[in-house]
């Protein structure tokens, strides 16, 4: 099962995000980088905290 959460990139682009794909989740000064497998990566201007919550809130973050 696929659950996407829609975020706003650093460009104000409308970015969509697949959460069971993120694999780190990091703060940085333009807001907050989301990376996936293979070296991909997004950044977006939500604070981590929120983007956390976000995606939290689909259940479906790879368990640790």
């Amino acid at each position: 099962m696929h659950v996407f959460v829609k975020f706003v990139s650093v460009d104000r682009v409308p970015v969509v995000v697949n959460a069971s794909q993120v694999s780190f989740i990091s703060s940085v000064e333009d807001g907050t980088r989301i990376r996936f497998g293979e070296g991909r990566s997004v950044t977006v201007t939500e604070p981590m905290d929120e983007v956390l919550h976000r995606l939290d809130q689909t259940h479906q973050l790879p368990k640790i």
